[in-house]
């Protein structure tokens, strides 16, 4: 009999992300002395730049950390990757990533088998808003993806709303943490209600709250299941929808560069759809149900449309989290 190729194994990648002296070596290196993480298993550190603090693996729990340094993103292959856990035999990964190289370059590179566990964003309070000012695109690259926001060096005079805005506008999942000068840490408590009523009969959203209620819809189409909404929206006939159309609007997430058509399919009537423009601007109410569509390529949210009239396009057509 013959054998079957057997699939990959699965590599647990610890991802840490973050500017320079932003603290995420301190936290590595702490991680990589508690016995609790660092349980005997082959550990690949990968270091993807150099900050003032240095570790010591003097100090690691088990001597079976091995370091493996990439200093340009043309290094940042698979086939480097696959390289160094072979060389090492390790389980398990660790990546201090590049603050200044976006994500998808990392994603891209991954071997198969690779998946990330959990994914940390660590800030220096006193400069990331400059740096978010400046370089927006990398800190909501960042920031959108991460489990964990971690803001060092926080001090009493800082406004915490400011950094929970920032973390809210690129995730809702994400939990906060402010750390003191001194250590002490505190859990951002801020309660994030939706600018929308979930519960409504029909859940009207505004036609500045697209953009949140695309997000958290994509985020949880199960909270939405058999709910019925009401919205404006840009709606496009396309000749494979001969009995609905895609219907949005167009979305920035962090600067004009990424601006994006988030679109939904709304199945309608198909005598009423034939009479629609090819483009016009919408009001729908429809109910959602998460299914299958070709569109989408997978599950996704498909709307049912019970009422479309039209409407006339927003003073900012653009949608946008702020």
């Amino acid at each position: 009999m013959a054998k079957g190729n057997s699939a990959p194994k699965e590599i647990p990648v610890f991802l840490f992300t973050g500017f320079l002296e932003s603290g995420k070596t301190t936290f590595i290196q702490e991680t990589l002395e508690d016995e609790r993480f660092n349980d005997g298993e082959r550990t690949l550190l990968i270091l993807c730049e150099e900050g003032e603090v240095e570790y010591d693996p003097s100090k690691f729990s088990f001597p079976n950390v091995e370091c493996r340094t990439i200093d340009s993103e043309e290094e940042l292959t698979e086939e480097n990757l696959s390289r160094y856990i072979k060389e090492t035999g390790a389980t398990k990964v660790m990546i201090e990533y590049n603050g200044m190289w976006l994500l998808d370059r990392l994603y891209s590179a991954m071997p198969e088998g690779w998946l990330i566990y959990q994914e940390f964003f660590f800030a220096d309070a006193r400069t990331i808003m400059n740096y978010n000012a400046n370089m927006r695109q990398l800190t909501f690259d960042k920031l959108q993806s991460c489990e964990l926001a971690v803001f060092n060096r926080f001090s009493p005079d800082m406004d915490q709303m400011e950094y929970h805005k920032l973390v809210r506008a690129a995730t809702r999942r994400a939990d906060i943490i402010y750390e003191s000068p001194s250590g002490e840490v505190r859990y951002d408590d801020i309660e994030d209600p939706l600018p929308f009523d979930i519960e409504a009969p029909i859940i009207d959203i505004g036609v500045s709250d697209y953009a949140v209620w695309y997000r958290d819809l994509s985020e949880d189409m199960d909270k939405y299941e058999g709910k019925t909404v009401r919205f404006l929206g840009r709606a496009l006939k396309r000749a494979t929808l001969p009995g609905g159309f895609v219907v949005g609007r167009h979305v920035m997430t962090c600067c004009v560069e990424d601006i994006q058509f988030a679109g939904l399919v709304c199945n309608w009537d198909k005598s009423k759809v034939s009479k629609m423009p090819k483009d016009s601007w919408v009001t729908v109410t429809a109910k959602i149900h998460k299914q299958f569509h070709l569109i989408y390529g997978g599950v996704g949210p498909v709307l049912t449309a019970t009422v479309v009239t039209e409407a006339t396009a927003p003073e900012q057509e653009v949608a946008t989290f702020y």
